[in-house]
């Protein structure tokens, strides 16, 4: 098995990009489908959730009330930090079982972790530095911001302080080992997608060749 990570700043396309490469053959792990199965009602991290933050942040079907969440966590650093601590540990257990799942199979993985950097610039984990390769979608800041109001019903002020949050382009770009330019319309993934896919072969041919 030859593991990869993607990320890139929200707004990036970055989900864009991994659907492209699942498409070629990527089998994806995403991090995000993660939480969301987490946080669901009956979920692990449900019932921590509800005790810190109260019963106003679950809507009348009993699930969690997501833009609640955020509202409170985007706009209090220290809240962020107790909610990251109730659903991170959780998220990298659930990572860890399908990773040893996937570890005797013959594929190549795309692991999608949008926090892989933290906001300090490091590696969010320990771990993630033993992936075969660290793919970053990169974009200007403008033009997340433009993508998230026209397409995923941000105010633009929600939009920077949901970025703000998150590690800068820098940083993520440091610790890059392919790069994916997502600035122009969505058309101009493919091909970038396929090299990025022939790289990613490349490297899965060498672990499998030693």
């Amino acid at each position: 098995m030859a593991e990869f990570a993607i990320t890139g700043g929200i707004g990036s396309g970055k989900t864009t990009v991994a659907k492209l490469l699942v498409a070629k053959g990527a089998t994806l792990v995403d991090a995000d489908k993660i939480v969301h199965g987490l946080q669901q009602s009956g979920g692990k991290v449900f019932n921590s959730i509800v005790e810190r933050f109260g019963l106003g942040i679950v809507k009348d079907d009993g699930e969690l009330d997501r833009q609640k969440i955020a509202d409170i966590v985007f706009s209090d650093p220290k809240e962020l930090e107790e909610l990251n601590k109730i659903v991170h540990p959780a998220v990298g257990e659930e990572m860890a079982a399908l990773r040893k799942k996937y570890d005797s199979q013959n594929m190549i993985v795309l692991i999608d972790i949008p926090l892989l950097v933290t906001p300090e610039g490091n590696l969010a984990r320990e771990e993630y530095a033993s992936f075969r390769g660290k793919i970053v979608v990169d974009c200007r800041i403008e033009t997340a911001v433009s993508r998230l109001v026209a397409h995923r019903g941000f105010n633009e002020g929600d939009a920077w302080a949901r970025i703000e949050k998150q590690s800068t382009r820098e940083q993520r770009l440091h610790h890059a080992d392919y790069v994916i330019n997502n600035n122009g319309p969505e058309e101009n993934l493919s091909e970038q997608a396929e090299s990025c896919w022939a790289w990613m072969q490349s490297l899965a041919k060498e672990i499998s060749d030693n």
